[in-house]
């Protein structure tokens, strides 16, 4: 395809009425980041999604070849595949997953530091 995916994005950005600070300042990059992202012939695939759950814009239409899965559910480079409106999962949801496996992770290095511990406190 020959497509650019930087002025797409744009496009859709200002249509829209979007402020490019107000993007910036919610994807926590500076403007000029975002003003490079405009210049990209082809952005990376979490680029894309990450403006549009910025947006709440659905870029399906714009770049089908983004949204497709394979058998994991994932696109290639690991990207998040969009769903149906009701199948989506939201953000609080998506990071609460993360930090509770995070936590369970903290725990487990935490119980095998306690016995570390004890084990050389005995020699």
């Amino acid at each position: 395809m020959n497509k650019h995916y930087g002025q797409i994005v744009e496009k859709v950005i200002r249509r829209d009425g979007y402020s490019i600070s107000e993007l910036a300042r919610l994807m926590n990059v500076n403007r000029r980041s975002v003003y490079n992202w405009f210049n990209k012939k082809r952005l990376k695939t979490d680029i894309v999604f990450r403006i549009g759950g910025v947006l709440n814009y659905d870029f399906s239409t714009e770049f089908p070849e983004l949204f497709r899965a394979n058998e994991f559910g994932y696109l290639s480079d690991n990207a998040p595949v969009q769903m149906a409106h009701d199948e989506v999962q939201t953000e609080p949801t998506f990071d609460k997953q993360w930090k509770d496996k995070y936590i369970v992770l903290l725990e487990k290095y935490n119980e095998l530091l306690t016995q570390s511990i004890q084990v050389n406190a005995r020699h």
